[in-house]
């Protein structure tokens, strides 16, 4: 993939005014919603669940990346799939069988995500890479929003490209935690093809100017 999407995190949206903002994202240059759910235990937050996610799903005309912050996520890999959910990750930390669950998402017709906390190491997924679709590599700790930007990112994308070319898979790397116009540049350069940002587009002035001004830094 030569262009680097960007996912606006409906996590820093409007919710009183969600269907609003969701138009907003259909009708801007962003290229997938990114819907983060917490369950107050793998995470110290609680953010919404499937009534939300079905609602969104109605308005959505983009795809629909649905990032799991929970524990035992295999309990509702089916709900997901049934929502329209295209992406879904999990959490590497939450999963006692990942390629398990990878293929579970898989025969549910989705795209198979994992995602790594900050402390996670990448050589973790050597054995699973090419059952990946999608790395999410947190850059801040997850669980709430608008914290600032981990450094030691740009080294993780990096080694993590260098072990997706030597396998051949075909994974996207996605960044999500801190994304701004300060590093959506040079996360691009180290390898990232998916920029998930909430505070920062849905708290500036113009959503729709800001999602546009990022994508031209990446073109």
């Amino acid at each position: 993939m030569s262009k680097t999407l960007i996912a606006p995190s409906i996590l820093a949206a409007d919710f009183g005014n969600l269907q609003r903002d969701v138009e907003m994202v259909n009708q801007s240059q962003a290229d997938w919603f990114h819907l983060d759910v917490m369950d107050g235990v793998f995470v110290p937050n609680i953010s919404f669940g499937m009534p939300v996610i079905k609602s969104i799903a109605q308005h959505a005309t983009k795809i629909l990346d649905t990032h799991l912050m929970i524990v035992d996520p295999d309990r509702y890999i089916k709900t997901f799939a049934d929502l329209g959910v295209n992406y879904l990750t999990v959490h590497y930390e939450a999963c006692n069988h990942l390629h398990r669950t990878l293929q579970a998402i898989k025969g549910e017709g989705m795209k198979a995500g994992v995602a790594l906390n900050p402390h996670t190491n990448i050589s973790l997924l050597e054995d699973t890479i090419n059952d990946i679709d999608l790395v999410c590599i947190m850059s801040v700790n997850p669980g709430f929003g608008g914290q600032s930007f981990i450094e030691n990112t740009y080294e993780k994308v990096e080694k993590l490209k260098e072990m997706i070319l030597r396998k051949n898979a075909s994974t996207l790397i996605q960044i999500d935690g801190g994304v701004t116009n300060k590093n959506a540049k040079q996360l691009a350069a180290a390898g990232a093809d998916v920029l998930v940002a909430g505070s920062y587009v849905f708290r500036s002035e113009n959503p729709t100017e800001t999602i546009k001004n990022l994508q031209n830094l990446l073109a």
